[in-house]
């Protein structure tokens, strides 16, 4: 485990950058369009955690896509440090575990990391190595000659991310990487992100679970009707206006409620001053909303 490679946070600049991008898809047999994504920017800094949020049909997975190659965006343009995203070899160094991932059922999980190290040229020593230190890195060593068939959804997405691990990639991608996995190995996911990031290993990722969220970005875009309605670093974007919190230490019930006026003539000691803050769930819930009701008055 200790032997998987760290990479330098300020290699190549920007490991996503999306300028004026839009995306629209027509609707088949009638004379209309669906903009999925709508001029959108945003920057992924190397070696940061970036959250990309918003209800469903808000243009997360559109986005994630286009930034993968998968699809071509109508107007703007995507790159991964600092190559075009339609470029193959801009895919060399990028990890992906999609919602719902495919596996071979029939393969035990050593043959499925071997398997996909294969379809990313890495062969030899170097592959069977590769192979131990991410089983080792997921936690499923012991289950390494199992086959996939009867692993439970946590250990899929466990795998899944040890496959997309397997070239040993700069950037991962990650959408919705804990969805169906119960408490106990959503936490195990969300342990094996912040590892990456120490790691120096850049990662962007779609999710509905905001508590977890809020516990691993450094970073996090919300996106509303294919529109980026907020961004930034996620202590500001949660702060709270006008307001800030006194937190003492050994203060008495008096001190408390003259707190201003006594502070500074007793024995308790001033351990931290900071902004109130709200919650990612309220922010999100907020900048949605807002985005609905502006589209309502629009019509």
């Amino acid at each position: 485990m200790n032997d998987l490679p760290r990479r330098s946070g300020a290699e190549a600049g920007a490991a996503v950058a999306v300028e004026g991008l839009s995306k629209v898809f027509p609707v088949p047999f009638r004379r209309k369009s669906i903009t999925a994504v709508r001029d959108l920017n945003l920057r992924v800094e190397a070696g940061e955690v970036y959250g990309l949020l918003g209800p469903n049909g808000s243009g997360k997975s559109t986005t994630l896509k286009i930034i993968l190659g998968l699809a071509a965006p109508t107007r703007g343009r995507t790159k991964i440090f600092g190559r075009d995203s339609s470029l193959v070899e801009s895919r060399q160094a990028v990890g992906f575990l999609p919602e719902n991932p495919y596996f071979y059922k029939f393969l035990t999980g050593e043959e499925t990391l071997r398997f996909f190290g294969k379809l990313c040229r890495v062969n030899g020593s170097r592959l069977k190595s590769r192979v131990r230190e991410l089983l080792e890195l997921v936690g499923l060593t012991n289950a390494r000659d199992q086959r996939l068939s009867t692993y439970s959804k946590g250990m899929l997405q466990r795998i899944g991310l040890a496959q997309a691990l397997i070239n040993e990639p700069k950037l991962v991608v990650l959408d919705e990487p804990t969805a169906g996995v119960d408490p106990a190995g959503s936490r195990d996911i969300r342990n094996l992100i912040v590892d990456l990031k120490q790691r120096g290993i850049t990662v962007l990722l779609s999710s509905h679970l905001l508590t977890q969220v809020q516990e691993i970005c450094d970073r996090v875009g919300i996106l509303a009707r294919g529109v980026l309605v907020r961004e930034g670093h996620l202590e500001e974007l949660i702060a709270i206006e006008n307001r800030c919190e006194l937190v003492l230490e050994n203060a008495s019930e008096a001190l408390v409620k003259e707190i201003e006026k006594l502070a500074t003539n007793s024995n308790a000691r001033l351990i931290d001053r900071r902004k109130s803050t709200t919650t990612l769930e309220r922010l999100f819930l907020e900048a949605t909303q807002e985005s609905e009701s502006s589209a309502k008055h629009a019509k």
